[in-house]
């Protein structure tokens, strides 16, 4: 609502002559001040989505840009798109995505591959990092944002082939009051609320729940998770603004490593395939001694004030305690020409402090007649992590001896510890934007960050006075990136860009650190991209891009010298993405893309058989990539949607010198059925793999690869009361 009320000023009162007599009366009415009514605009506001359509993020830029004037691609899910697919976890959300595939995780984190590389860590909730390795729920996720290529600017380390950022519901003034329950085949229990409600004028009050017990189409695989997350939205003036918040989350499950790999030609050379893809039940390992355990208890809080002349001051807070623990058995090699398999086991525990803050002001300039919009921002950090690793011996997790049956049975002692870690790392991250219209067809972007990231180690097994036991690494990354546009009409822009990343050698885990490496430089990610968005309508979207993201600084042992160390400029991502999401008609909506790309290693990395070659292609990582979603409704009570995801063949891990598993191509189809029972009650259908297609769905290396799920279906009821 607007809110209009205007008073003449005394320079707009209209001049009064001095008259006597009769007109002394209508003298003093007319100099008295002339007070208009009060005249009340009402609008309604844009909204961020529309169905599978997205105007506008604060993400990639940290101010609310229409995404046709962002010079980078990105692939937005939104509520509506979460509900109709079904979607519960973040290997299902990005699988109608453009340019990201999703990895196995060893079956106790999520892990992605964007654009060829590799990441854990590069979550993000509202813009703050995320970063412990295990699974997210969406019950309380709005939408979710898939920002590709380096993001150092706006994110700081890591994101070097993208990042994934959950925007979390809010607490708002309209009421909210929805129950969903879903049921599917191999027992797939789960329920969820939403609740909100105005509690005054000023304060509005949110929570949102779920409760999940499910088995799987793996043998002695399930799970069992629950969340609960409220929300307060506070207007403290008519300009600020305050939202906090907090949340408990547990997630209980087996790690699943799926199953080995095999050669069709009878050796455990070059060329492996799954072995028996089509069993998809089979637990290789021992599911009864592979739990994995995460819970989490985190506290956000925003405040944010918008000043008379509409400059922004917003400052967010997020701490997050994490405590991981998972243990697996699991096959450590190939089906050798005996049928025998090796296993091993290990157990690891994690637990991790984030307290991480940032302040952000933005504010409007003019020079002459160009315009900008300028960011000025601070992040401090500070991340705490003890990692702890026990193996069934002290020098590596192999379990003794090979075994013809698939489940491992012997005993197991996992009491040697391995692994015992602690580290801090301190991050301060300096940055600014500025967002300029040169002309009515012209916009350019440019940002600068400076993060400087101290990380003090402790390797624990060490002997106190060893001077191995504590080091440090201290990292000052300059973070740039730069963007024009071009607007031949207002709904198309063609755009270049330039971004850098870097990633320090503790990783995105912070625990890749040695003594070793703490003196090398970090890695660096260099991308260019070049890209057409065009909105066909505002509830219709089409984008291209073009791009190339370059990995520089790749530890690797030396070829001419085995015992030394190298850092070499080796591995490239290049390709191609197409994206479409919206409204083709008001009935049908549609949601995917294509991707072609080509990510090898450039130069030579490592020496003898476990040498990465020059032109290897880089892990999970396909040439072709499709993936379109179509919902139709054919009337206000029914409407169905049908899904195809095809790949081409792609590397479980990228090749050594000696050994490699590729995972055959596969087209897999998806399908649901809506009914709107009434106005409050809807219902749904999602099945998934409709053909019953046996394929590999994705893998950790080349002994650990997924089965795809035959075919499966959940129903699901949605109840708003």
């Amino acid at each position: 609502m607007f809110v209009y009320s205007p008073l003449l000023s005394a320079e707009e009162k209209p001049a009064v002559e001095t008259k006597t007599g009769t007109d002394s009366k209508a003298s003093a009415k007319a100099a008295a001040p002339l007070t208009l009514p009060q005249v009340n605009v009402v609008g309604e506001q844009l909204k961020i989505t529309d169905g599978y359509a997205t105007r506008s993020s604060s993400t990639a830029t940290k101010t609310d840009t229409p995404l046709i004037d962002t010079p980078q691609s990105i692939s937005v899910i939104t509520q509506d798109v979460i509900k109709d697919q079904s979607i519960q976890s973040v290997s299902e959300a990005v699988r109608y995505v453009p340019g990201v595939t999703a990895a196995q995780g060893e079956g106790n984190r999520d892990a992605l591959i964007l654009r060829g590389n590799a990441t854990t860590g590069d979550l993000f909730v509202d813009g703050i990092r995320d970063d412990v390795q295990t699974y997210r729920d969406f019950y309380n996720t709005e939408r979710i944002e898939v920002l590709k290529g380096p993001n150092g600017m706006i994110f700081g380390r890591g994101g070097a082939g993208g990042v994934i950022n959950r925007v979390t519901k809010e607490a708002g003034w309209d009421p909210i009051r929805e129950l969903s329950v879903s049921y599917g085949a191999y027992n797939q229990k789960r329920t969820s609320i939403d609740f909100n409600e105005a509690i005054s004028d000023d304060v509005a009050f949110r929570i949102n729940g779920v409760y999940e017990n499910s088995d799987s189409y793996r043998d002695g695989v399930n799970l069992e998770r629950y969340g609960i997350n409220p929300t307060l939205t506070i207007k403290a003036t008519e300009r600020t603004k305050i939202v906090i918040g907090a949340e408990y989350f547990k997630d209980d499950r087996v790690a699943d490593r799926g199953v080995p790999s095999v050669n069709g030609a009878g050796n455990n050379t070059l060329g492996n395939r799954p072995f028996r893809i089509g069993d998809t039940d089979t637990f290789y390992g021992n599911a009864r001694l592979s739990p994995t355990e995460t819970e989490t208890n985190a506290f956000n809080a925003m405040i944010e004030h918008v000043f008379d002349n509409g400059t922004i001051l917003r400052n967010r807070t997020r701490y997050a305690d994490y405590d991981k623990f998972y243990q697996n058995v699991f096959a450590r090699s190939a089906i050798n020409n005996a049928g025998q398999v090796q296993f091993g086991a290990y157990r690891d525990e994690t637990e991790r402090e984030n307290l991480i803050n940032q302040t952000d002001l933005i504010f409007s300039a003019h020079t002459g007649k160009i315009e900008h919009k300028l960011l000025v921002g601070m992040e401090l950090g500070r991340q705490d992590t003890d990692n702890r690793r026990f193996s069934p011996n002290a020098a590596n997790d192999n379990l003794p001896g090979s075994f013809t049956s698939p489940t491992f049975s012997g005993p197991i002692s996992l009491n040697n510890l391995r692994i015992n870690r602690s580290s801090q790392a301190d991050i301060l991250g300096l940055y600014v934007q500025d967002q300029i219209i040169l002309s009515p067809k012209w916009q350019a972007i440019v940002g600068l960050r400076y993060d400087q990231f101290d990380v003090k180690h402790t390797d624990l097994t060490k002997a106190n006075g060893d001077p191995t036991r504590r080091f440090d690494s201290n990292d000052d990354l300059i973070s740039p990136r730069a963007g024009l546009i071009f607007k031949p009409m207002q709904n198309t822009s063609v755009y270049a860009n330039y971004s850098q990343s870097y990633v320090p050698r503790s990783g995105d885990q912070l625990s890749g650190l040695t003594f070793a490496n703490s003196t090398f430089d970090p890695e660096k990610f260099i991308n260019q991209e070049v890209g057409v968005k065009w909105d066909i309508r505002p509830d219709l979207s089409v984008t291209a891009a073009l791009f190339k993201l370059d990995r520089e600084k790749i530890a690797a042992a030396d070829p001419n010298n085995p015992g030394q160390t190298i850092l070499l400029d080796g591995q490239q991502t290049k390709g191609l993405e197409l994206g479409l999401a919206g409204r083709v008609t008001s009935k049908w909506s549609v949601f995917g893309g294509i991707t072609l790309q080509d990510g090898e290693i450039t130069k030579q990395q490592g020496t003898g058989a476990g040498a990465i070659l020059k032109g290897a292609e880089l892990q999970l990582t396909p040439d072709r990539m499709f993936s379109l979603w179509n919902r139709y409704d054919f009337n206000e009570t029914w409407g169905a949607a049908i899904g195809v995801i095809s790949t081409s063949d792609r590397f479980a891990a990228t090749p050594t010198a000696s050994q490699s598993t590729v995972l055959p191509g596969y087209t897999r189809y998806d399908a649901a059925i809506f009914a709107k029972i009434n106005p409050r009650m809807r219902l749904q259908l999602n099945i998934e793999n409709l053909t019953n297609k046996e394929y590999a769905l994705y893998s950790h290396n080349n002994n650990n690869i997924t089965p795809g799920s035959p075919i499966t279906a959940r129903a699901t009821l949605i109840v708003n009361f």
